[in-house]
């Protein structure tokens, strides 16, 4: 289940404008080269728990067998990380935002076979420096 917050301050034109956040305005870095912060709207965030499934298990233990990438894990790992990259980006522009900055992702292990991803970053309003 997705929980987004709504910032009371987003106003509708803010969110008009941000109807979309184009990967080139989100980054690790804490400034947009060109760019000025006008607006610090608060750290979004997308959260997926995965686990892996008994097939893709055998799958990966064979393929452990013989060295290399493993990739159905590869796969599982791009989707999940893509999926809360997307979350991430939701929740910013509810707020209002057409960037974000800081982002990061994080992965802990809940327990064998069970992984929670975040993704995470500080959504902001910028306009051209």
């Amino acid at each position: 289940m997705e929980t987004i917050n709504l910032s009371p301050s987003a106003t509708p034109a803010e969110a008009h404008r941000s109807a979309s956040i184009h990967n080139s305005m989100v980054t690790t870095a804490l400034e947009l080269p060109g760019y000025r912060v006008v607006r610090s709207l608060g750290v979004v965030r997308g959260l997926t728990v995965r686990s892996r499934s008994i097939v893709g298990n055998f799958i990966g233990g064979l393929h452990s067998l013989f060295g290399g990438n493993i990739t159905v894990y590869t796969t599982l790992c791009e989707q999940t990380r893509a999926e809360t990259y997307q979350l991430m980006i939701r929740q910013a522009r509810m707020l209002g935002a057409n960037a974000i900055i800081g982002m990061r992702y994080d992965a802990t292990e809940i327990m064998p076979g069970l992984a929670e991803v975040l993704c995470y970053g500080t959504a902001v309003v910028v306009e051209p420096a």
